[in-house]
């Protein structure tokens, strides 16, 4: 399994803030219940993340085994699962993972998702046809970004789509003074990526010599700024 003293340090540190700091917080953000203004367009934009990484999945995914890697409360998960995919949904947070439990709909059609705690990097997950990772590697430098790709591309047979947060001047701007939250549920610093060095990163990579990146695309709502990326495999 993946794993460097740096990654290791910053997901105890998001397993901190996702199981106590914030988790009402984030319960409530990924609910229908009124939050602010900026929230209102973290949410909004994490919906519209959703909707892009799920268009680049096939239609019908009967059969098709599908990761959530960093599942949260599952929204993304049981939505690939009524297209017929069966979904592992892996977090560290047991807390959230104790709520998208709660959320799961009873009727999925011919889809199932199970929801794990742990390290999606885990192998002991098993293999799997769709990785999609949103969001979760956005508190990550490059190389570990990369290094984790390359993790997950091992148990990958098809795809694997995933976030990051983007270097833009808004970014740094909104992330650097980590001013957007109050300090009581502030999340762990987000890392801003240069999309170009990414890309050169995952071209050099070892473990992703036989994936190519195909689409790409970026939300930016408000608060909410991330990019996607889709590797194929060749």
């Amino acid at each position: 399994m993946m794993s460097s003293v740096a990654f290791d340090d910053r997901r105890s540190r998001l397993e901190t803030y996702f199981n106590a700091t914030a988790m009402e917080a984030w319960a409530r953000l990924t609910s229908d219940a009124p939050v602010s203004g900026i929230r209102q367009t973290v949410r909004a934009g994490r919906q519209s993340m959703s909707d892009q990484l799920l268009s680049w999945l096939p239609a019908d995914l009967h059969e098709a085994r599908v990761l959530d890697a960093g599942c949260g409360v599952g929204a993304l998960a049981v939505a690939a699962a009524r297209r017929g995919a069966r979904v592992t949904g892996v977090d560290i947070a047991a807390n959230l993972i104790d709520i998208a439990r709660q959320r799961t709909p009873g009727d999925l059609g011919l889809g199932d998702v199970a929801f794990r705690v742990g390290d999606f990097l885990d192998p002991r997950h098993g293999l799997f046809d769709h990785v999609v990772a949103m969001d979760s590697l956005i508190h990550y430098p490059t190389g570990e970004i990369v290094r984790a790709l390359g993790a997950l591309a091992r148990r990958t047979r098809r795809s694997l789509v995933f976030t990051f947060a983007p270097e833009t001047a808004a970014l740094r701007l909104m992330h650097t003074a980590g001013r957007i939250f109050p300090r009581s549920d502030r999340a762990p610093a987000i890392e801003p990526v240069s999309e170009p060095r990414l890309r050169a990163a995952i071209a050099a990579a070892p473990d992703l010599w036989d994936f190519r990146v195909a689409r790409s695309a970026r939300i930016s709502n408000g608060f909410y700024i991330s990019h996607a990326l889709e590797l194929v495999r060749r």
